[in-house]
């Protein structure tokens, strides 16, 4: 069997910054909380030298089962944020199926209306009026604004059809400089 000199490098999946925000306060919690039992063991051992080796082995298991203690206090809250961020979670996609479900019946309306009905709402939405505020006006204020909004439907109606004349003429001209081209 050969064994290659070269080292092979591992890649481990990199979890991005923010990507499981309980995981990263629950690690910061407990490596400062360890680096607390670790400085605060250090100090004791050095202070200690002069003192009896038992009493620094006890005074050391006591911090221990409080670093212990710690650990699994910050592991309960980590377990108790978590369930927090779910239900959150949870809450949020059921909204969100709400405001999709109402959007859904918006594009139904207004699919199940003619082109001559969303023309003249959408004529009536420039004008800055609603349906409700049209049919509460005064039967004259309908007429002007019924006149309005037919003079606008047949304008709209000759841009249209100006515009469609111009691509027609444009489709053309390119038919044309093709039927040119291939006889070349």
């Amino acid at each position: 069997m050969l064994v290659s000199a070269k080292q092979q490098a591992i890649n481990l999946p990199l979890k991005r910054p923010g990507e499981d925000p309980t995981a990263e306060a629950a690690s910061g919690l407990q490596s400062a909380a360890l680096q607390a039992l670790r400085d605060n063991v250090q100090a004791q051992a050095n202070q200690g030298s002069t003192q009896v080796q038992g009493t620094i082995s006890r005074q050391a298991t006591q911090q221990v089962n409080a670093a212990t203690a710690i650990s699994d206090k910050v592991d309960e809250a980590f377990a108790k944020t978590r369930v927090q961020l779910q239900t959150v979670a949870t809450s949020a996609s059921d909204e969100a199926r709400k405001v999709g479900s109402s959007a859904m019946e918006a594009f139904k309306e207004y699919m199940s209306k003619t082109p001559e009905q969303r023309l003249r709402d959408s004529i009536l939405e420039e004008m800055g009026i609603t349906e409700e505020e049209y049919e509460a006006m005064p039967p004259e204020k309908q007429l002007a604004v019924g006149e309005e909004i037919a003079q606008r439907m047949r304008d709209k109606s000759a841009i249209a059809q100006i515009e469609k004349t111009q691509q027609s003429r444009t489709s053309d001209k390119e038919s044309a400089l093709d039927t040119f081209l291939v006889a070349l």
